[in-house]
């Protein structure tokens, strides 16, 4: 994310997620990376200047089928499985400003709003198709795009089975933006893809095809299921051309042009790469028929494989978000999917990976710092963080008729973890521009480690057997300083747990606030305050094979 995607606002979408099953740990690593960014840009511009939506995808073929082979109504059908996506959001600490469905009247009235205006602009035309067509991805592949195996013609994306169709249907001129889009791209002034694979992999598809219109209709004497459309009694609205309407539906379109002005264009989109070309090339050309900006930024990230193989239903190989969270924590959950993988490319998942980022650490590294750092302040000073005096450190460090080797090792290292400290909001910023969560908290925990090994270095036990109590105050003002400022850096990726360590801690302000005021940082290092310890935050637990899967 470049310094001009930054602004004194910030909008940030989830794809909607296709309601003909439950949801899985695909629909949850999407939605709590979005959470993690929206919560970092609260704590940047406040609440009021932060708009995170969501929702759920449900018209279309697909759903028509799954509703029969319930032996429900579509409508009932959406409603109960759209009604589990936001149970599991509000498991998993989901903190969106807005929720969507395609079946709300808010979005219908923008969708047919939509048709009319690309009406008007002589964007949208009536002819005859002939083609092949797939269920399952509701997507129009002409007779070069197919291919053939075992005498059965299969779609190139899903290799399952076409259908051949012939009917009228309206289209969506296209192909004339073609180079539009490619100029756009490669420009990356208005429009960002990243990771740069994804944004190669667009441009490669522009470059070495002929852009085909965009067919934006389905019959109803072969769905009924879909958003009719205002141009044609005889049509309904295509799944795809319908749900990327969301993301302006959402913010006013066709109803509320000051609120469409506020939030649009989005800062980001982040979507799974599965629906890159969709986003990237069908979205950017609607919205440009239509005279409204491109997102600034589409972010496609990767898949959770398991056996090097994508999970899905059909292999057996899902991960069931809620058993996860059930046994381990929704923050351990939320940690490992932000850390194992680089946000951008495929994760591997797998039960000893999970555990062994959990123990390693959550346990070991950030569990085992609080622990001990609140033991020593019970210990040492009646349950207090004790203040600091730089002075009598530095007295005691440089005194020339009788140096302290003891405290100038540790003052030395007490300013080598508040250099790192300080340098933290602008290394979190830098990174989060780029949406690279990963390296986040690889850099918060490189301060954790530090503050592990000033530990061991520093023998607090022996500085109090010494009655070296300047030295001794110095060292646990120092780890109760690094934990403040982890708290506030892990609270967007981890809420419950940044403010269990708060609390613990003895801070009574808020935790969501600014960690990017200029010398907030500095001061958690000088500050003391009464801690309330509690039991660990991270009990260890034992791998027993086959337990995640």
């Amino acid at each position: 994310m470049t310094n001009k995607t930054i602004t004194k606002r910030f909008y940030l979408t989830t794809p909607l997620y296709y309601v003909n099953s439950r949801p899985h740990i695909g629909h949850s690593y999407t939605n709590i990376a979005a959470d993690t960014l929206a919560r970092f840009m609260r704590l940047r511009y406040g609440k009021d200047h932060v708009h995170f939506l969501t929702g759920t995808d449900e018209h279309g073929q697909k759903i028509d089928k799954a509703a029969q082979a319930a032996g429900m109504a579509p409508q009932e059908f959406v409603d109960k499985i759209s009604a589990t996506f936001k149970d599991l959001w509000t498991k998993l600490d989901i903190s969106y400003d807005d929720f969507i469905r395609t079946t709300e009247p808010r979005h219908v009235k923008a969708v047919q709003a939509v048709w009319k205006e690309l009406e008007k602009r002589g964007r949208v035309y009536k002819a005859g198709y002939s083609g092949w067509y797939c269920t399952p991805d509701e997507t129009f592949w002409t007779e070069g795009q197919v291919f053939q195996e075992n005498g059965k013609n299969l779609c190139p994306e899903c290799k399952r089975p076409v259908e051949r169709i012939e009917e009228e249907n309206y289209f969506l001129k296209m192909s004339d933006k073609q180079e539009w889009l490619i100029r756009t791209i490669r420009e990356a002034k208005d429009l960002v893809i990243l990771p740069e694979t994804r944004r190669n992999e667009v441009l490669g598809f522009l470059e070495n095809n002929v852009l085909q219109d965009l067919c934006i209709s389905r019959p109803k004497n072969r769905l009924l299921w879909g958003i009719p459309s205002p141009l044609s009694d005889a049509h309904v609205t295509y799944v795809w051309f319908d749900a990327l309407i969301n993301y302006i539906s959402a913010v006013g379109y066709g109803v509320d042009e000051k609120l469409q002005k506020k939030w649009w264009p989005a800062d980001v989109h982040i979507i799974g790469k599965d629906i890159l070309r969709h986003h990237a090339v069908y979205w950017p050309i609607l919205l440009e028929a239509l005279g409204l900006p491109t997102p600034k930024m589409i972010f496609a990230h990767g898949w959770w494989v398991q056996g090097g193989e994508k999970m899905s239903k059909s292999r057996g190989n899902v991960v069931d978000p809620l058993e996860i969270v059930d046994r381990f924590g929704v923050d351990a959950y939320r940690y490992f999917l932000l850390r194992e993988a680089s946000f951008g490319q495929d994760g591997t998942f797998s039960e000893e990976a999970f555990i062994l980022r959990y123990n390693t650490d959550l346990a070991n590294d950030l569990g085992n710092l609080l622990n001990r750092t609140l033991t020593m302040c019970e210990k040492y000073f009646e349950g207090e963080i004790p203040a600091f005096n730089p002075e009598k450190m530095q007295k005691l460090s440089y005194d020339e008729a009788n140096p302290d080797e003891i405290a100038k090792l540790i003052f030395k290292n007490r300013a080598t973890l508040e250099a790192m400290a300080s340098n933290l909001p602008d290394k979190i910023l830098e990174l989060m521009r780029r949406l690279a969560f990963s390296e986040v908290l690889a850099e918060v925990w490189a301060i954790v480690s530090e503050a592990n090994k000033y530990i061991e270095r520093s023998a607090p036990w022996a500085l109090a057997k010494q009655g070296k109590f300047e030295e001794l105050r110095c060292v646990i003002n120092t780890l109760a300083g690094v934990l403040k400022v982890t708290a506030r850096a892990v609270w967007p990726f981890m809420p419950t747990i940044g403010k269990e360590i708060w609390t613990q801690l003895g801070m009574k302000e808020s935790i969501e606030k600014n960690i990017f005021i200029k010398g907030s940082v500095d001061e958690y290092f000088l500050t003391g305050g009464v801690v309330s310890k509690a039991a660990p935050l991270f009990p260890r637990i034992e791998s027993k094979k086959g337990d995640l899967t």
